[in-house]
């Protein structure tokens, strides 16, 4: 058994479906979760409601660890905010037979954008464990969607910055794999995309998805920090900014880690929106 958190996210769900295509059993958990949330989950799949955000909630995640040996741990802003322990959560996990954990992190812990903490914890907690370091998210585009559903324009910081950043499946598969595989363990993956692309690049390429044109309006550091803190925590929101806006070179550099744990090429942001592309119209 193989217990997914944040399994309703652009990376837990296609990570449960991989799973369970590979013959797994899964326990799948959100703050918000049920058959009617996951119309597209297999039936098999065990649904487990628990908010890692609120750390009275915390004993609520227990029954979901229970005949399970592995976890995948993806922890949000909301995490960081309420200031958990990611201890006490491993300090459950192992206390309920949980033996390998994969931590989604990020590649600005390498970099030293981000603070190590969350790493820290997962590497001297003694169970297995296996660190997933993406950089930006292709799906991150997906905030443009209702700008580009009704106006055909992207408005974003910092047009012509390119990153390579990654498709959330590929994401999902490596950390599947790491779950699958113990010979994953002790290893730490930085995962990129194929190839550097800019914001004003992405647009073009939703653009031609569309088969119609899309705007691309730069807005100015300060615009964008005041519509990222709607949703995310300050320090949160500086260090997205500085990597965004002055990446340094490892955080525009290709990673081969997709490449070499899946045995294939990463998929490109082309790609990604040509499969997306429901989502803009």
């Amino acid at each position: 058994m193989i217990v997914v958190t944040g399994a309703t996210g652009n990376v837990g769900r296609p990570l449960v479906r991989a799973l369970v295509t590979a013959g797994e059993q899964v326990t799948a958990v959100s703050r918000g979760i049920s058959a009617q949330d996951l119309p597209d989950f297999p039936a098999e799949v065990r649904r487990h409601q628990a908010d890692l955000a609120k750390l009275t909630d915390l004993a609520s995640l227990a029954p979901a660890l229970d005949g399970a040996d592995a976890l995948f741990l993806l922890t949000s802003g909301d995490f960081v905010s309420a200031n958990g322990s990611v201890g006490d959560v491993l300090d459950l996990a192992r206390a309920r037979g949980i033996r390998r954990v994969v931590l989604l992190s990020s590649q600005g812990v390498a970099t030293g954008s981000h603070p190590a903490t969350l790493e820290d914890a997962i590497t001297q907690s003694g169970l297995e464990w296996t660190l997933l370091r993406p950089g930006g998210f292709d799906s991150n585009t997906l905030q443009w969607a209702d700008m580009v559903r009704t106006r055909r324009t992207v408005t974003a910081p910092f047009g012509d910055v390119a990153l390579p950043t990654i498709d959330p499946t590929d994401i999902a598969e490596v950390a599947a794999a790491a779950l699958l595989d113990t010979g994953h363990a002790g290893n730490a993956y930085e995962l990129t995309g194929p190839a550097p692309i800019s914001p004003r690049e992405q647009a073009s390429a939703i653009a031609d998805a569309l088969g119609e044109p899309v705007t691309f309006v730069e807005q100015s550091r300060e615009e964008a920090r005041a519509q990222m803190l709607r949703f995310m925590p300050e320090p949160v929101v500086e260090a997205t900014l500085g990597i965004l806006g002055t990446p340094k070179p490892a955080e525009r550099r290709v990673s081969p880690d997709v490449e070499r744990v899946l045995g294939r090429p990463a998929r490109s942001f082309v790609e990604w929106a040509a499969r997306n592309v429901a989502a803009f119209k």
